[in-house]
């Protein structure tokens, strides 16, 4: 039905996914929120020490229940219309601590994850620029029910890669980035303002969201 309610600007949540306070992934972290920021979106950048949390224990989580970083991830989770994670490649793969949340946070229901969209960028001294990573960070998202954006950004040499003022020093590397982030927040806000669309994510021809085995990590 109608209203003259304006809906508020998008929530996006944007945190590097390294605990080491001047990483280069804490720098493109707060580069993706800034340029969030010049589109009027809200955002609420966070760090890893924010949702801190100990190694996964189903014995704790049976004694206890989860630990509160988990609940604060939770929550800005559910608060935001769409995150960002600007996540270090470890050894080709994913960081510990940031598998670790989101194995702890996966366990709460209803699952905040699911449906939710993201996008995942990286820096990294190597020439693929923590790519790898990146690849191995959507399996557990894509697995919980997150719509993960096709195109990442991988930002390589990131000991040279960033200019004084936070921004990227290759203008045309600055420019993707700038093209990236607003084709993320358009597809958000295809999903969120408009909701004549019916929310669909098939992942094999004549798959649907209410089959069971779409199910299995989403509920």
């Amino acid at each position: 039905m109608p209203t003259d309610t304006s809906p508020g600007p998008l929530r996006v949540l944007v945190f590097g996914g390294a605990l080491r306070a001047d990483s280069a992934n804490a720098r493109l972290a707060a580069l993706v929120a800034r340029l969030i920021s010049d589109t009027g979106a809200a955002v609420d950048l966070a760090s890893m020490r924010d949702f801190d949390m100990p190694l996964y224990d189903g014995d704790m989580e049976a004694a206890v229940g989860l630990p509160p970083g988990a609940h604060v991830l939770r929550d800005r989770l559910e608060q935001s219309d769409a995150f960002v994670i600007a996540s270090p490649e470890y050894n080709a793969s994913v960081p510990g601590v940031l598998k670790n949340a989101i194995d702890w946070v996966s366990r709460v229901r209803p699952q905040p994850f699911k449906t939710k969209h993201a996008m995942l960028v990286s820096a990294s001294p190597s020439l693929v620029g923590g790519n790898r990573g990146l690849w191995a960070l959507r399996v557990p998202l894509e697995h919980l029910g997150t719509r993960v954006y096709p195109d990442m950004f991988s930002v390589a040499d990131s000991y040279r890669a960033f200019a004084e003022d936070g921004r990227l020093a290759d203008p045309g590397l600055q420019q993707r980035l700038t093209e990236t982030v607003a084709g993320f927040l358009g597809l958000v806000e295809a999903d969120v303002r408009y909701v004549c669309l019916e929310r669909r994510w098939y992942e094999f021809l004549g798959d649907r969201t209410d089959a069971a085995i779409t199910q299995r990590a989403e509920v």
